[in-house]
């Protein structure tokens, strides 16, 4: 059998974009299109390392990777007023660029410029303020400053040992002095160039061919010795404790070291400072990494964050006392990447694509009542295993978001063996229920605690995934008919032409609807009242509250029912088409003109999604990693209970609580009240569901913490419905406890 994995995105990675980012004009969205309320990307993970080409003290540019540079600015930044090359201090916020044999420096806040002709002869080595070293023919070091803003004043540098070959110039916390690593009689030193009158100086000399280092007008720091730049000739650097990081920067007399080569595994890498004077340390920032560098204000720069949603460069400057303050100065964006899988269900959107380590993982959007994004991107499982696809496959992983805030998706190994797999409640919990080996399958339309999976061997399984399992198993097996589950019926052609019949998977008792299809359906949805089927050619919808039978479109395929619309796609138009029948009647129109780029070869949960318990619809709109979401306009169905999981409980307790679960036709707000048996209320809960699913926890303490007794208690469950449609639901039952 013959399997490649599809990839449903349209574009080279690279893309920076923020978590969740509201967009009015999707990329390549036709102008018929209805406007979309909201646009997101999906992010990976991974915090990206950033580089400084330039920070000074009104602001700083970043650059994330190999990305465009972005400047910030500092809101409070009171930068030297007094600029010119005269004026070395003013050089803390002069931006340097070099054409050829000219460099032009730039006070960025007061605007001032400035322009070095380099000599013929020199070659550029450095620049740092208003200085630009050079390095002659000869092999003499030179500092060039401008004077009246054009010409050029050249101060050898004195003091240089003789023989000695420079082979690295660094930058560092100051715009006074720059450090030179030099080789001479096969040993390695460092030293500093004062940048006013070309004095070198030399202060440590050691074994490492590059050592690390770092400097401010105050430190030297080389080779883990440190010095005091005014120490008297002679004076021995000080030894300090190596550790497997790096020297960052010096900041007053504090010395910053990050970026180890090894971290514990469960921890995360830190920033820490050890005081020069006194040697002690203490962590600056936690989850740092990656861009840590100084600044020419005798400042740093670094990023921390717990993830690349939280991700951000901190400005550490010195306070008052002595001690380093932290200042978020920007929010790094995340990167953005592919979209593997798309499903809407209860108001939130879900995207299934790569994190790091070349894995896979579901994150999600919550929506709000109109569809706008109403959060950042949230993680909602574990790392997923890739899974093979067959080729050509409409969408892969082929998935089905339930409702209840979980996700099942259809997983093959390398053999072709497939399972289902459900994750979405937490982190870390896969549900997972083996298919007895068949391959080539489907997932149908699941909802809630079950999933439809039809078979390639002709089985058809309905799985059960109920509340807080932690493995799933299959309910029941039947031959491979069109079928469709919504809460807890399995929809399945009748015995006679047209007919459906609708089994309770939890009693089995059956009810039998004659929907006036000429055949026996060939596909068949449920949702809500409505039932829809298909005989290829002609094709109906059946409203089981009203009886009323709806002739729709049958001309583009694949069809997917919703509530009170059916959504298909023109493949040879690249249209969405939607059909609303709430009202008894069909009516058809363009909702969107997906991009003529080819994504993926199949409809639902490949390059759209609609959302079956709320209406909203979701589409890849060509942009890499990006889904823009618009309503159907189409109102929803009154509040209604699917399925319900509220067991009685014999004992219950802090730590076995009541969990009750109802699944509800579409996201509402509630309030559970429990009582006694003559009407006392005890406790009273409150909440917002978990996609359409009302999911509480009662720890048998009434509202003032006393815990309560055996005996007979009452429930009541109040949900509002969260758009506003149809009255509240009310609901009630008892336990008995003991």
């Amino acid at each position: 059998m013959s399997r490649s994995r599809r990839l449903v995105h349209a574009a080279v990675g690279g893309v920076l974009a923020l978590s969740c980012t509201v967009l009015t004009a999707p990329a390549q969205a036709a102008p018929e299109a209805d406007e979309p309320v909201g646009t997101v990307r999906l992010v990976t993970e991974q915090r990206v390392t950033v580089d400084y080409p330039w920070a000074g003290a009104s602001g700083f540019q970043y650059r994330p990777g190999t990305t465009s540079v972005t400047t910030v600015d500092y809101p409070d930044a009171v930068p030297p007023a007094h600029a010119g090359p005269d004026d070395l201090a003013s050089g803390t916020d002069v931006m340097t660029t070099r054409d050829g044999q000219k460099v032009v420096q730039k006070h960025r806040s007061t605007g001032a410029t400035a322009t070095v002709t380099i000599p013929s002869g020199h070659a550029y080595r450095a620049a740092v303020g208003w200085s630009v070293l050079t390095l002659d023919g000869a092999g003499a070091l030179h500092v060039l400053r401008a004077v009246d803003g054009t010409d050029t004043a050249d101060t050898p540098v004195t003091g240089f040992p003789a023989g000695a070959r420079p082979v690295h110039y660094r930058t560092g916390g100051s715009v006074s002095r720059l450090a030179i690593v030099y080789v001479l009689d096969g040993k390695t030193s460092v030293g500093l160039v004062d940048l006013a009158d070309g004095a070198f100086r030399t202060y440590v000399t050691g074994d490492e061919a590059t050592p690390q280092l770092a400097f401010n007008d105050r430190w030297l720091v080389a080779d883990w010795k440190a010095i005091r730049v005014d120490a008297e000739p002679g004076t021995e650097p000080t030894a300090l404790t190596r550790t497997d990081a790096q020297l960052e920067a010096v900041v007053g007399d504090q010395l910053l070291i990050g970026n180890p080569t090894f971290v514990v595994g469960g921890t995360e890498a830190a920033l820490t400072a050890r005081s020069l004077v006194t040697g002690a340390s203490n962590t600056v920032l936690t989850s740092s990494f990656g861009g840590i560098a100084p600044t020419m204000d005798g400042g740093a720069l670094a990023t921390a964050g717990p993830s690349s949603l939280d991700w951000n460069i901190h400005r550490i400057t010195l306070s008052d006392s002595g001690g380093l303050t932290t200042t978020k100065v920007a929010r790094v964006p995340a990167f953005a990447t592919g979209v593997q899988g798309l499903a809407v269900a209860g108001g939130e959107l879900f995207l299934y694509g790569t994190t790091p380590g070349a894995s896979f993982r579901y994150n999600s959007f919550q929506l709000d009542a109109t569809g706008r994004p109403a959060g950042p991107q949230t993680r909602r499982s574990p790392a997923q295993n890739p899974t093979t696809c067959l080729t050509g496959d409409a969408a892969c992983p082929q998935l089905e978001a339930l409702g209840d805030g979980r996700v099942a998706h259809l997983w093959t190994d390398s053999t072709g063996q497939e399972s289902v797999i459900g994750v979405g409640l937490d982190t870390t919990t896969v549900v997972r229920v083996p298919t007895d080996g068949d391959s080539g399958g489907r997932i149908g339309g699941s909802t809630g605690r079950y999933v439809l999976y039809n078979g390639g061997s002709g089985t058809q399984r309905i799985m059960d995934l109920p509340r807080a399992a932690t493995s799933g198993t299959t309910t029941l097996s039947r031959d491979r008919t069109a079928a469709a589950v919504w809460g807890q019926t399995l929809w399945a052609p009748g015995s006679t032409q047209g007919a459906v019949t609708g089994r309770n998977l939890k009693t089995g008792t059956t009810t039998t609807i004659a929907t006036g299809a000429p055949c026996t359906p060939t596909d068949i949805q449920a949702v809500n009242t409505w039932l829809y089927w298909s005989c290829g050619s002609t094709a109906g919808v059946y409203d089981r509250a009203t009886s009323r039978k709806i002739t729709v479109p049958a001309d583009h395929g694949p069809a997917r029912l919703a509530d009170g619309f059916l959504l298909r796609e023109n493949r040879a138009t690249h249209e969405l088409l939607i059909t609303d029948f709430h009202t008894g009647t069909a009516t058809t129109r363009t909702l969107v003109k997906l991009p003529a780029t080819d994504q993926n070869t199949g409809g639902s949960n490949g390059r759209w999604a609609v959302d079956r318990f709320g209406g909203h619809i979701a589409y890849l709109n060509g942009t890499y990693g990006e889904v823009s979401i618009v309503p159907s306009g189409v109102p929803a169905s009154p509040l209604a209970q699917m399925e319900a999981q509220a067991h009685s409980p014999s004992v219950i307790g802090k730590a076995f609580p009541w969990s009750p679960v109802w699944q509800l036709n579409k996201p509402s707000t509630w309030t559970l009240t429990l009582a006694t048996a003559s009407g006392t209320v005890l406790r009273t809960l409150t909440g917002a569901s978990t996609g359409a699913a009302v999911r509480p926890a009662w720890d048998g303490t009434t509202d003032s913490g006393a815990g309560v007794t055996g005996g007979t208690y009452t429930w009541k469950l109040t949900a509002r419905p969260r758009d506003d449609q149809g009255p509240d639901l009310t609901l009630s039952g008892t336990m008995t406890l003991g």
